[in-house]
């Protein structure tokens, strides 16, 4: 079922006019590169590019084997690789943190603060309802961290505690992943929360963070050696991997992201957008993969299919799938979100669907009912990481595919 780099175009006149339609209304505006891969029913029906690598110069044209920034996409391929361990019996979904990561819980029960804001970096006032409570690291288990409800803060400045800022990715670092890992670890272990835990489902960069470092630990390997064992190599996911220059991969045939001004002052291309994941050497568990849309795709055809060479029980697999948490209106299994109200899934989607978006335009969402897997990769980030009508593009295409694949 590996379709070819040619693109693949099974679809209705019809559907892929309206398909087209919606992201010539999009391009050039909210990304300039786009590519989507559509499975329905095993059969692969659509595989096709839009846009340009270079949109200024436009010499590389965008096409199915251009690499994307996945961002949080990465935390599915984390939540997978772990959900594997348990399967194994190396850990359970209740185990606490500290029962890997002891030092997580060294500094005993801790206050309560507002967080960080990821964008402007100003610390976020206290709300009332947590002033002057604290909560106990111990209680954290790994089943917080897969339905975000730790308690830990979405977003903290990892990154100002794990070294200085890394060169290019066309040079070498003065600190290994490793390094950077041993500088970060401490802080966050340390950090306050901001709720407790079980309370409610707060999306948090740092639980994911601290995942694919239990895993580190579980495995005895790096966390990205991990992933590529236990899920992108069993799977022959070839094109995903964290930090593609580095390993290898032709930068023109990667689409670039945001040009940081406030951290690195030159644009993010071969090398992670989010700055935690870039402190870090370029691997986490919440961010830092590379992949094509065929291979995102791929992965969640494995979910869909219950592929056996993830090694992950039917049950355990259904369990991540079902709903473990919902607070808000906000539905999350386990690594996985889950289809709601304002879902990016869009209206018609069943409710049983569950995918995932990352911060950097990508998403892969899941329709078991129609056994529909739609792998959308943008760089909406390229004009800056303000850029508004991702949701409401994302929204908007999966309703179509919906209607037309139903």
């Amino acid at each position: 079922m590996e379709p070819a780099f040619e693109p693949i175009n099974r679809l209705s006149a019809t559907l892929r006019s309206r398909i087209s339609e919606v992201i010539q209304a999009h391009l050039g505006a909210l990304f300039p590169a786009l590519t989507l891969a559509v499975i329905c029913r095993g059969e692969w029906m659509l595989e096709t590019a839009w846009g340009y690598v270079d949109p200024e110069t436009r010499r590389h044209p965008t096409a199915p084997d251009t690499l994307f920034d996945l961002a949080s996409v990465t935390k599915v391929f984390t939540a997978t690789t772990f959900l594997s361990l348990v399967n194994e019996g190396r850990v359970k979904l209740d185990d606490p943190l500290v029962k890997v990561i002891p030092e997580f819980g060294a500094s005993g029960p801790r206050p309560m603060d507002g967080g960080q804001d990821p964008h402007t970096r100003v610390m976020l006032p206290v709300p009332e309802e947590v002033r002057h409570q604290y909560a106990d690291p111990a209680a954290v288990m790994f089943w917080h961290l897969l339905t975000h409800t730790s308690g830990l803060a979405p977003w903290r400045a990892v990154y100002d505690a794990a070294g200085p800022m890394p060169p290019p990715p066309d040079m070498p670092d003065v600190l290994s992943t490793e390094e950077r890992w041993a500088n970060a670890l401490p802080a966050l272990c340390a950090y306050p929360f901001v709720g407790q835990p079980a309370s409610r489902v707060r999306y948090s960069d740092l639980g994911m963070m601290l995942l694919g470092a239990a895993v580190a630990r579980l495995t005895g390997q790096t966390l990205d050696a991990a992933i590529a064992e236990r899920v992108t190599n069993p799977l022959g996911l070839v094109s995903v991997t964290y930090n593609p220059v580095r390993n290898g991969r032709n930068r023109d045939h990667i689409a670039p992201t945001e040009y940081d001004a406030f951290w690195r002052g030159r644009r993010c291309w071969g090398e992670v957008h989010d700055e935690n994941a870039c402190g870090l050497g370029g691997v986490s568990g919440h961010a830092g993969l590379f992949g094509t849309t065929r291979d995102v795709a791929r992965f969640g055809q494995a979910w869909l299919e219950g592929d056996e060479r993830l090694k992950i029980a039917p049950q355990l697999m259904a369990l991540a799938k079902t709903e473990q948490m919902v607070s808000d209106g906000e539905r999350r299994g386990l690594g996985w979100m889950l289809k709601s109200a304002d879902s990016p899934a869009g209206e018609l989607l069943s409710a049983a669907s569950f995918g995932h978006n990352g911060f950097t335009g990508t998403s892969l969402w899941v329709d078991p009912e129609r056994q529909l897997v739609a792998a959308c990769l943008t760089n909406r980030v390229y004009p800056g990481r303000h850029q508004e009508g991702i949701h409401a593009f994302r929204q908007t295409l999966h309703t179509i595919l919906a209607e037309e694949l139903s």
